[in-house]
């Protein structure tokens, strides 16, 4: 009897050691295949392109200041305004130097006045040495006190100019078409010439982009001109969110020197600038690339991995099996790796869950969203 109850013990913990045992039977048909995200890989245009850091520079900028001495009259602009060649933005109290132009205009009518005094004595000594009853001596005092009244007004009419001129400066304005800046100053203050800058105007329609180049980038970028036409290039503004920037620029300037601590030299991009998108000073990344887009296969980033032997993927075939693949890449754009040896278009690439597989193991591939061209 007891050799019956040990029999039928011995029975169950078979079936449960069965039943839980990893390496069973049962158990390795439970466990399913691994899910990997899959996706194709792509032929697309991919053009080759280079990047730099680049500054926003306006084609003109100016700084205003005083260059006479007063308080300040009432502001005429808003900060930000747009305004035109010549207008009018700051004041300066002008009665003190209305007044000088009001006393250098009398000094000026004197020294006339005085000057027709003089010619009239000269025609009158002329007259008297003609007819023998003047002296020679009387003659030549008479010329030397007209040539000096000729001169008296010359002087006042200097002077005159003078004072109009500084009475000119008591309207400060633009000589530039443009956008100006914030007001430095309030009206009542006291400035002159020593007070710095009251506002700056920039004309930013359009904008220039400087940015340094390398001496071998220089090389070839005038090579593939050659070959190619000056038109070859394109050349684009990335923003600081990572954008592209919607207007395209246009190469106009190589700089006549370089920069002997780096060899660099200054090429300069104009772009157009309606929105105001770009600000003189402004750092920014200059993208320069080909119009010509050679196909390329591309995957994404993700998909990639590098060991000591090199850049690898791994690939599921038609049968969910998983192949290893060695692959040599080229440049990298916008999450996307170029393929240039070791892969096909239409191959699907493992772009997540590569950690659980390894060659030759059968997969559960899931197709990822397709590529956005």
């Amino acid at each position: 009897m007891s050799d019956r109850r040990t029999s039928a013990a011995t029975l169950v913990l078979a079936v449960l050691l069965q039943a839980i045992l990893p390496g069973s039977a049962e158990a390795q048909q439970a466990a399913p295949p691994p899910a990997v995200l899959v996706q194709p890989a792509e032929a697309k245009p991919i053009a080759a392109q280079a990047e730099f850091i680049g500054r926003a520079a306006a084609v003109d900028k100016v700084e205003l200041r005083a260059r006479v001495k007063g308080f300040l009259g009432p502001r005429l602009f808003t900060d930000g305004d747009e305004v035109k060649e010549g207008q009018v933005v700051f004041t300066i109290e002008p009665e003190t130097y209305q007044a000088a132009v009001a006393q250098k205009t009398a000094q000026r009518d004197a020294a006339k006045a005085a000057l027709a005094n003089s010619e009239i004595q000269l025609k009158r000594a002329a007259e008297l040495l003609r007819t023998n009853t003047g002296t020679q001596a009387v003659f030549d005092q008479r010329t030397s006190e007209q040539l000096q009244a000729k001169a008296a007004v010359e002087d006042a009419e200097a002077q005159l100019r003078d004072a109009q001129i500084n009475l000119s400066y008591t309207e400060i304005k633009s000589p530039i078409k443009g956008r100006i800046g914030r007001a430095a100053a309030s009206p009542g203050n006291l400035v002159g010439p020593d007070s710095g800058v009251l506002a700056t105007v920039v004309a930013d329609q359009p904008m220039r982009v400087l940015f340094s180049v390398t001496q071998r980038e220089l090389l070839d970028a005038k090579r593939d001109a050659a070959t190619s036409g000056p038109d070859s290039l394109v050349v684009l503004l990335k923003l600081a969110d990572g954008s592209i920037y919607n207007e395209k620029g246009k190469l106009d300037f190589i700089d006549v020197t370089a920069d002997p601590r780096t060899d660099g030299q200054i090429v300069r991009a104009v772009f157009a600038n309606k929105d105001h998108a770009l600000t003189d000073g402004q750092t920014i990344r200059v993208v320069i690339e080909n119009k010509e887009a050679p196909t390329a296969i591309v995957v994404p980033q993700a998909a990639v991995a590098l060991d000591q032997t090199g850049p690898y993927l791994f690939v599921v075939n038609d049968k969910n099996v998983v192949e290893q693949r060695r692959v040599k890449t080229g440049i990298s754009r916008d999450g996307m790796l170029v393929i240039d040896e070791g892969l096909k278009a239409g191959e699907k690439v493992i772009i997540q869950g590569q950690q659980r597989v390894r060659a030759g193991m059968t997969v559960t591939p899931t197709a990822a969203p397709a590529l956005k061209g």
